[in-house]
């Protein structure tokens, strides 16, 4: 795994904490980040602490999640927000989006001993329908494995 961009990470994920496999970037995806965007501005997120930040592979949602049983009633709100941004896109491919590759629901972080981890939870082809039941147990079960020191090499 490239060190420069763990470190990246690393200080976004800080700085969102100071504040509490195909191109799906909005240039290639209007109308699907249309969708997006109302869907962001309708929902009632005030239940949990989180940023959207715009990438080529698609949006990174950085949420603080503290580990603790209570620390996982993110569930709702955050399964309803990627089931929207899913389905945004294979909305936006339907309205002329461009992306065709699958979608990648990845999990990264960093575990108590500071050690980064990274998993791909879901791999969803571009038409396929996945419902937020699935999102969420693909998500809980990621949350509910102990983290390991994990790098990856590229």
């Amino acid at each position: 795994m490239d060190t420069y961009w763990q470190e990246q990470f690393r200080t976004r994920m800080k700085r969102f904490g100071a504040t509490n496999s195909g191109c799906f970037h909005r240039e290639h995806s209007p109308e699907a980040y249309r969708l997006i965007d109302d869907y962001v501005a309708g929902a009632d997120l005030s239940d949990v602490h989180y940023e959207i930040e715009e990438h080529e592979t698609g949006p990174e949602i950085l949420v603080y999640l503290a580990v603790t049983a209570a620390g996982l009633g993110f569930a709702k709100s955050i399964v309803e927000l990627v089931t929207a941004i899913i389905k945004a896109r294979s909305e936006g491919i339907k309205r002329g989006d461009r992306p065709s590759d699958p979608l990648e629901l990845i999990v990264r972080g960093y575990s108590k001993d500071g050690g980064y981890f990274e998993e791909k939870i879901l791999r969803i082809p571009p038409h396929e329908i996945v419902t937020a039941k699935e999102i969420k147990d693909a998500l809980t079960k990621q949350t509910q494995k102990p983290q390991k020191k994990r790098q990856k090499k590229k």
